[in-house]
Order: C-alpha cells, then structure tokens, then sequence
C-alpha cells in the first residue's frame, strides 16, 4: 500500500527536516500518487515523465517541479535501500533544467499525414480527430462519457480532474461526423465516448501504443500529447485571443501560451528542426 510505504519512509526523515519540510514533501507525494493512481510498487518512468508534463502544462515554475521531483526521487530511493522495490521508476529521469525548451507540435502537414494514415480506421481517425480539435489531455479523453457530449452544440463537457475544473470544448462539423461514424459502427454498448472490445474505458496505454506505432511510420514524434500542443500552436497562428485557449486548455497561466507566442515568432525567422 503506499500510505504504508510513505509512512514508513516519512518516519525516517522526521529527524532529518523541520516539519514544514516534511508538510511539503508530504504534499509532493500525495499530489503524485492521486495524478498516477497506481501503487508505489508498479509505478514506471513514463508515469512519472506524464507527471512532469503535466506540471509544466499547468504552468508550474520549474523550480516548484524541480523540488517536487527531487521528492519522489528520494522516496524511491528510500524504497530501493528498504528492498521495498528491486527497480527504481525515477533513476532514468532527469532532474529539469531550469530553462525549458518551447513544446513541440506538428505542422498542419503532418497533420494530414496523420489523419491520411488513420483513416482505414473510424475508431483512430475519432481519437486523432478529437484530440486535434479538443485540445483535452490523454486522461481526459478516454474518460469523455457520452452524455457529456451535447450533439446539437457540438461540445463536450470536461469532467473535474486533477486540480482541474469543468470545461467546455468544441467540436469541428467534421470531427463530430467522424464521431457519430464511428459511434454509428461500434457494436458495443458503453457509457464512454471510446471504448474497448468490451465496451469499458477505452485504456490510455493502447492509445499511446496506437501514437507510438504512427510515430514509427510516419517518421516523426507524435504523442496524444504532441496533438495538444499543436491543437494551442496552430489557435495562435489562427489569431484566437490567448485567454480563450487558456480556458480551452484548462490551463492557469498565460505563460503557457506564450511559449507558442515566442515559437511562432522563431518559425518566422527560419526553418525549425525537431
């Protein structure tokens, strides 16, 4: 259990920081633990790099994510040293430099390449579809239920998630009809807007897998994450206003936005390498 693993590794420390200290690292902690949902004991690297992402995309200050790594790095290897764990997930990840490098998102060709190369597939063009249009994060579109979707109106109601609150996104008219397409072909009866075989939430790894495999054929990096991105990149080039994409995001800082700003400006002066 990881109250158990915790407790034992917050016994250890108490006489080493004050107690404020501790309150922090206590927080760092529980603020991971609620974002992964997944026992200490089975937690990967990729886990912990979705974490950080995440903190950044919130608009995070690097020194406030550099310390709450700089935690779950000596709980882990409290864990290693107690034999409570034979791997530790946070060995392979660095600690963030204090200048961050500007979020990478595609071009609208390869835009169309992806959609091109998903297209035999009605359930993956959705997903592309959705997540390109949204803007949502991975987490929250496989937990989208059909009756946040308001057809008529072409949005979608963004449940509370992790230090989030309820938002609205938008649908496209051809996103929606690549929606009611493939919900028109779907045989299982499910509650969310994707499903598996079993008519269950469809599993955020099997859409990540999905992303890693076009990646590979297309010949350049393309994660749920990366759709995000260029869903931000390309509503600034289109000139939308940076609070309405900062609320389509669901972010808190403008700061965030900006940095597509300032990647526009660099595309101007010359040719980008990814």
């Amino acid at each position: 259990m990881n109250s158990e693993a915790q407790q034992s590794y917050f016994d250890y420390i108490q006489g080493l920081y004050s107690s404020e200290t501790i309150r922090g690292y206590k927080i760092a902690l529980k603020q991971f633990f609620l974002f992964c949902e997944k026992n200490y004991d089975v937690v990967k690297p990729n886990d912990i790099r979705e974490w950080l992402a995440n903190m950044e995309e919130r608009g995070l200050k690097p020194s406030s994510i550099h310390s709450k790594l700089a935690v779950l790095k000596s709980f882990y290897i409290y864990c290693r040293e107690e034999n409570r764990i034979t791997n530790n997930p946070t060995w392979s990840i660095r600690m963030p430099q204090k200048v961050y490098s500007l979020p990478y998102y595609l071009t609208k060709s390869e835009v169309e390449r992806l959609l091109e190369l998903t297209k035999n597939d009605i359930r993956e063009r959705a997903i592309v579809e959705t997540l390109y249009t949204t803007g949502v994060r991975i987490g929250e579109l496989v937990n989208i239920k059909l009756k946040d979707v308001n057809w008529e109106k072409r949005e979608i109601l963004i449940p509370r998630g992790k230090q989030q609150a309820k938002r609205i996104v938008y649908l496209t008219d051809g996103c929606t009809e690549r929606l009611q397409i493939y919900l028109d072909h779907r045989q299982q009866d499910s509650e969310f807007l994707f499903s598996n075989l079993q008519g269950k939430m469809l599993s955020r790894v099997f859409v990540e897998k999905r992303f890693q495999a076009y990646s590979k054929e297309l010949e350049f990096k393309v994660m749920p994450r990366t759709m995000r991105h260029t869903f931000a990149a390309h509503m600034v080039e289109k000139g939308a206003p940076q609070i309405f994409i900062l609320e389509i995001l669901g972010l808190c800082s403008l700061n965030s936005i900006r940095n597509y700003t300032h990647r526009q400006e660099e595309c101007y002066q010359e040719e980008p390498t990814y």
